[in-house]
């Protein structure tokens, strides 16, 4: 079906976005570990994500597509565009002017996303430069965001899906080709952010010219459409504002831990957004153009089959990472980071932070696969309350378990707060009517869950058999490792094919809907 492949499409370049990710973030661990001038980059760079974010993934893409769609359904292509053209320029003028006041006031924000950097006056001072100079990134990837929206929602995925390669490859670049010329490697990381912004910008612009999109320049202008567009952007930010806040509250609790804490949390959250990345957002963003499709030609059994398909998808591969991630994250995190001056306590302490998160991963794919059911319906306040409930119980647990496990506790609570979020949202679309997981579909899903524990058990008892590789040279690990993770692949899949959870020919059929779509 095509809700597979499209989910495929967008997870198989979100996987080679994840693996560039990898090679950029090893640069950085390599060059500067887990200490200050890390530290001072990372919360720079979260900053304009925070409002990227915001703007972009959180309001704009949830209450645009659904509108976008339903436009072009029933007005056409030029009607669509216009709205396109309109919401364009309204957010190019209101984004460069906040822009330009947060740089301004950049060191009054650095002492509410990190005031534990205050402490140390160098590791401040350097954060508020490289923040001012990152935060360039947020509106020209916002208004990226608005091109990948309309290609999304015409069927184009692999353009929006490939654009985060770009942002890696430069950021690479700037590493190896300018890192040595700066004052610190800090400073070419946060030019790096800046340029890939227009990079991922110009390669959209491009894309959408190709398919016939063109989204031109217009006056801005407050139209009926742009203010549709608000109200429905409205508690779509408010949502999205909850989830960046439960993500702020971390980097500012993280900053009143000991020098490293912030790098810690960013590095097992690095390692723990790859099966996030390629299976969550791959989900979340195929399955909600589709999606909205359907409800709207009120194909509700139909809607209600993308979902389950998603579901199982996700599952499928959520479950076995999840799994896997748990039993290996030292091994894991040591090949991957565990070279020049991040040493082996950095790498237990970033394990440990992997292991928390990792118990959390089902649930954040599940969050992907349950909140389209209300976008697609243009009901974005539930998922907002749910949001914001999750929240709540986030910072109430960050305050306790930071207590008793120091920036672990930060990532359990996170994995906690999914998981209710995950539960509130399947309890919702029930009670509503909406979507019903059915009794084959949850049959299944159990003995997925039994795969995923057999081969927890198997990865953990061949690890055992394997420690005097994964503690020798770089090649001894990397080999067990991987025989470790191919292994634990081809006995989950063995599992799922002997409990009847997938047919081989059903695998064949799905890897023949695996080419990559325009």
């Amino acid at each position: 079906m095509s809700v597979v492949r499209n989910m495929t499409t967008v997870g198989g370049y979100t996987m080679i976005s994840r693996i560039t990710g990898f090679l950029r973030d090893i640069l950085i661990a390599t060059t500067l570990g887990a200490g200050p001038v890390a530290d001072a980059f990372l919360v720079a760079f979260k900053f304009p994500n925070f409002f990227r974010r915001l703007t972009a993934e959180g309001a704009f893409s949830v209450a645009f597509v659904p509108l976008f769609v339903g436009i072009l359904q029933g007005d056409g292509k030029s009607a669509a565009l216009r709205l396109a053209e309109e919401a364009f320029a309204m957010m190019a003028v209101v984004l460069f002017a906040v822009t330009l006041g947060i740089v301004i006031f950049m060191p009054a924000f650095m002492h509410v996303l990190a005031p534990g950097f205050a402490r140390t006056p160098e590791r401040y001072d350097l954060a508020v430069e490289l923040a001012r100079i990152a935060f360039f990134y947020m509106p020209v990837v916002s208004l990226s965001a608005l091109l990948g929206g309309v290609l999304n929602s015409i069927g184009r995925f692999a353009a929006m899906a490939a654009a985060p390669i770009l942002l890696n490859l430069v950021l690479i670049a700037a590493m190896t080709i300018f890192a040595g010329s700066l004052k610190n490697p800090g400073y070419a990381l946060a030019w790096g952010v800046a340029v890939a912004g227009v990079v991922q910008f110009l390669w959209l612009a491009a894309v959408c010219r190709r398919n016939d999109v063109t989204v031109r320049w217009r006056l801005p202008r407050w139209t009926p459409g742009v203010a549709r567009l608000c109200r429905l952007m409205v508690p779509a930010a408010l949502g999205a504002a909850v989830v960046q806040v439960n993500l702020l509250i971390d980097v500012i609790l993280a900053s009143t831990l000991p020098t490293g804490a912030v790098s810690v949390l960013y590095y097992a959250d690095r390692v723990n957004q790859l099966p996030l990345g390629v299976v969550g957002i791959a989900i979340g963003t195929a399955l909600l153009p589709g999606l909205a499709r359907q409800i709207r030609a009120g194909e509700d059994q139909g809607a209600e089959d993308s979902q389950n398909q998603a579901l199982e998808f996700g599952m499928l591969l959520g479950l076995p990472a999840a799994a896997g991630l748990m039993v290996l994250a030292l091994p894991i995190v040591t090949i991957l980071f565990g070279y020049g001056v991040f040493d082996a306590v950095a790498a237990s302490a970033t394990a440990d932070a992997l292991l928390a998160y990792a118990a959390g991963l089902p649930a954040f794919v599940l969050i992907k696969v349950l909140q389209p059911g209300f976008y697609a319906r243009q009901d974005i306040a539930t998922p907002v309350k749910v949001a914001a409930a999750a929240v709540a119980l986030n910072l109430i647990l960050n305050l306790i378990l930071m207590q008793y496990y120091a920036h672990v506790g930060l990532a359990m609570a996170t994995s906690i707060a999914a998981w209710v979020n995950t539960a509130a949202l399947l309890w919702l679309l029930r009670r509503r009517g909406f979507y019903l997981i059915g009794a084959p579909v949850r049959v299944r899903l159990w003995r997925m869950m039994l795969a995923a524990g057999v081969m927890a058990g198997g990865l953990f008892l061949a690890a055992s058999q394997l420690a005097a590789w994964l503690q020798g040279s770089v090649l001894q690990a990397a080999s067990a490792l991987a025989v470790l993770v191919i292994g634990g692949m081809a006995l989950f899949a063995t599992i799922v094919v002997l409990f009847g959870v997938v047919r081989i020919d059903q695998i064949r059929a799905i890897l023949r809907r695996l080419a990559p779509t325009s």
